[in-house]
C-alpha cells in the first residue's frame, strides 16, 4: 500500500492497522531510570500524607507528578 492509499484509507476512517509492522513499535520517553533525589524532610511529610490519603506509596506519587 503506497502512502496516499495510507493516508485515504485513514482520512475515510478505515482501519489501517494490517499496514504497520507493529513488531519493534515502542512508545518513547516510558523507559524507566533510577535516579536518586534528595528532599527536604517537609517535601517527603507531603508526599507521604498525599500517598497515604490516597492509599498508595510515595514512589507512585512522584511517578504521576506533572510538571508543565
Amino acid at each position: 500500500m503506497n502512502s496516499s492509499d495510507f493516508d485515504q484509507r485513514f482520512d475515510d476512517g478505515e482501519s489501517v492497522l494490517e499496514a504497520l509492522d507493529l513488531g519493534g513499535a515502542r512508545r518513547t520517553r516510558l523507559e524507566q531510570k533510577r535516579v536518586n533525589v534528595d528532599f527536604p524532610v517537609w517535601m517527603i511529610d507531603q508526599l507521604d500524607r498525599e500517598a497515604s490519603r490516597l492509599g498508595v506509596t510515595r514512589q507512585s506519587i512522584i511517578k504521576v507528578l506533572d510538571y508543565p
